[in-house]
């Protein structure tokens, strides 16, 4: 079974994605194209959480023989591993391109986060009952609530998580066990050590996100037909999280870098709310003409996902001109074919429109050709 509304999600998910990388560059961009400074949120935010509920809903569908009847063989777990060490492979691509100086490449980042969310949401799916894979999914945010607040730092006793960024994010319990975990040179580098935003403790509630997704995956594949009902049902259940990821706030605050309890209830929630309003119209309205862009741009999702953040890099990594005078190719771009007549805001806007628009294309030409690359 394929979901088409699953299809468009993820490609709104994938452009929203190019967006705000491309913008994120820029010195000057609109508020809701940058992340919050710690705590507080911002529709940038919300995009890598959707993308992990996504990873979860379309697990659903792709190991549901293997949850009922038939029992996983050692050739599907191989399958998992596999899938799991090529996206975290992929990963320590992109960190490195183009040096690659493997004594100080970034260990963790966007694609090992979403590697071992989607291993070990796979492991609890086909080792687990449903009614444990509840109770584990509310026992990791609950713990992971308690061991951040409640749990002092060897040092520095208590941390207080509505300090200043600069001093939270550097000790706070993620951080000293990343600190722990990994080597100091591997970790994410500023000019100092402020914390690594996808590290791997805040990696543990991070698996909840993706449950949340098969959750609701297991939900939709249960009903027999598209109705309204369903996508009101997916809007209440959205809104049930968003109530209480705002109620948590108030003592855990939502806080992407740490990826807080907080955050996974409220992000999930607009995650809901957005695949209800695709389901409503394409699967129960079958108003499909505007969202095809969108499926085709998702059935290559993570590849193009990967060629985007590597042209990114490649358009900052190389000049145009000599010496002093030298700017890179992305400053050259952004301030002589945008900035010049559309302004700083505006052109850095238009800028990471057009590249959405050219990776559309790219994904249209894929489609065309029958070419899906499948991670």
């Amino acid at each position: 079974m394929r979901l088409t509304s699953l299809d468009v999600f993820r490609g709104i998910t994938v452009a929203c994605m190019i967006l705000v990388n491309m913008v994120s560059i820029a010195d000057d961009k609109y508020w809701p194209l940058d992340h919050a400074d710690w705590n507080g949120w911002t529709p940038t935010d919300l995009v890598f959480p959707f993308f992990l509920f996504i990873v979860g809903v379309a697990m659903t569908f792709s190991l549901s023989k293997y949850t009922k009847d038939k029992k996983p063989t050692k050739a599907v777990y191989l399958r998992i591993f596999r899938r799991g060490a090529l996206l975290f492979s992929l990963g320590l691509l992109l960190n490195g391109f183009w040096n690659y100086d493997l004594s100080s490449i970034r260990f963790m980042g966007v694609l090992q986060r979403i590697s071992l969310t989607y291993l070990i949401s796979s492991l609890i799916v086909l080792r687990l009952s449903r009614r444990n894979q509840w109770i584990l999914a509310v026992g990791l945010l609950v713990s992971y609530w308690l061991v951040m607040v409640y749990v002092p730092i060897p040092g520095h006793g208590l941390p207080d998580l509505t300090q200043k960024p600069e001093i939270v994010q550097q000790w706070n319990f993620a951080s000293f066990c990343d600190r722990l975990l990994i080597p100091q040179k591997h970790l994410y580098i500023g000019s100092d050590y402020l914390g690594d935003p996808e590290g791997i403790f805040s990696t543990i509630p991070a698996i909840v996100s993706v449950l949340i997704g098969y959750f609701t995956g297991q939900w939709i594949q249960n009903k027999k037909s598209a109705t309204s009902d369903t996508s009101m049902d997916l809007v209440l259940c959205g809104l049930s999280c968003l109530v209480i990821g705002s109620i948590w706030d108030l003592g855990f605050p939502i806080n992407k870098k740490l990826w807080t309890s907080s955050y996974v209830l409220f992000s999930s929630g607009w995650a809901l709310m957005l695949l209800a309003a695709c389901y409503e119209l394409i699967e129960v309205r079958l108003i499909k003409r505007w969202s095809k862009p969108f499926e085709i741009l998702g059935m290559n999702a993570i590849a193009l996902f990967v060629a985007s953040v590597l042209l990114i890099k490649v358009l900052v990594k190389t000049n145009i001109g000599t010496g002093a005078s030298s700017i890179s190719t992305y400053n050259w771009i952004n301030q002589y074919l945008f900035v010049s007549w559309a302004g700083k805001l505006n052109g850095s806007l238009i800028f990471g429109i057009v590249t959405v628009l050219l990776w559309i294309a790219v994904a249209v030409l894929m489609y065309r050709k029958n070419w899906f690359i499948k991670v």
